[in-house]
């Protein structure tokens, strides 16, 4: 018992000496976190903003697409209902020429009558012709738009085709790389267009650490191998602990800060260990506030990794 008390006692006196340039170093990284965590919150709240507004855009292109199919079908009709009227006029007034040319010698009120008659189907016979020509440009007309929608559909639905694979691929591909650490608390997963790699604490840290162990450096370094290569993901790394409060008044002192220090730890050795840009990178602490299982605490202790794909291409095609 008094080598316990001892061994305690001089626990205590060696974490008392943490240097006061640890303390801030620790207290600037979380400042730095927060300012970049309001960042990428603020960047994934327009990106999400902005992929809701493509599809619905995508909606209603598809929908002006049906219309305007229904419109050309409907003046293709009208077109060829319009022509076959044209051409009984003409043949109409081939007949009226005709029948004119023998009569031409009667009395003049009967000659008048048929100038008269034939008069008003020449005018008759005009107006359709003017009513087909109009037709005919709004054919046209509808037939372009028609050409110019489906492409813009047919590339909407090729990139969000092509994005949705790309993150298939991946997502197979980092399960692949992390198959060996499946049964010790690791599971990948994809949600919303986006990979997540959720980690339990016990796989990266001893209880109340913000130091990762080496069974869970392996599992980093195998990751980041795998996506030093995506130059063009956005890898956002959350920190999430249980209620459970911490104890002593050293840092971490919080679960905010546990959160937040263990992410940056997570992120440090990814940099460490492959050619991610940092930029890519951001580091988030979300404490106990979003919890997976509320009968499980041990599952709410974890490291989340979540891998958005680049909408740059969506959102040029959009804004053109």
């Amino acid at each position: 018992m008094k080598l316990f008390i001892s061994f305690i006692l001089g626990l205590l006196l060696i974490t008392s000496c943490v240097p006061a340039k640890k303390y801030n170093e620790l207290l600037e990284r979380e400042k730095q976190c927060s300012e970049e965590l309001k960042k990428h919150k603020t960047n994934a709240l327009n990106f999400e903003a902005e992929a809701k507004d493509l599809r619905t855009q995508h909606e209603q292109l598809t929908a002006q697409v049906v219309d305007l199919k229904i419109d050309t079908t409907r003046l293709g009709l009208d077109y060829r209902t319009l022509l076959a009227k044209y051409d009984k006029l003409a043949e109409i007034n081939e007949s009226l020429e005709t029948t004119y040319g023998n009569l031409r010698l009667k009395s003049g009120k009967e000659s008048a009558d048929l100038n008269s008659e034939l008069e008003t189907k020449k005018i008759e016979l005009q107006k359709k012709e003017d009513d087909l020509l109009e037709l005919e440009r709004q054919l046209l007309e509808k037939q372009t738009l028609l050409v110019e929608r489906e492409q813009r559909v047919n590339e909407l639905e090729k990139i969000i085709h092509d994005q949705e694979r790309a993150t298939q691929l991946l997502k197979e591909k980092v399960a692949k790389a992390l198959i060996g650490f499946a049964d010790k608390g690791l599971t990948v997963e994809e949600r919303n267009g986006k990979i997540y790699v959720s980690m339990e604490a016990k796989l990266l840290f001893a209880s109340g650490s913000t130091q990762v162990g080496a069974e869970g450096k392996n599992v980093l370094i195998d990751l980041s191998k795998v996506l030093e290569t995506e130059t063009e993901l956005e890898i956002i790394v959350e920190g999430h602990t249980d209620t459970d409060k911490m104890a002593g008044s050293k840092h971490p002192k919080n679960n905010w800060e546990l959160s937040v220090l263990r992410a940056t730890s997570v992120i440090e050795i990814m940099l460490e260990n492959s050619t991610i840009n940092p930029a890519q990178l951001m580091a988030a602490g979300r404490s106990e506030f979003i919890p997976v299982d509320i009968n499980d605490k041990s599952k709410n202790r974890r490291i989340e990794i979540i891998i958005s794909p680049n909408l740059n291409e969506l959102y040029e095609l959009i804004s053109q």
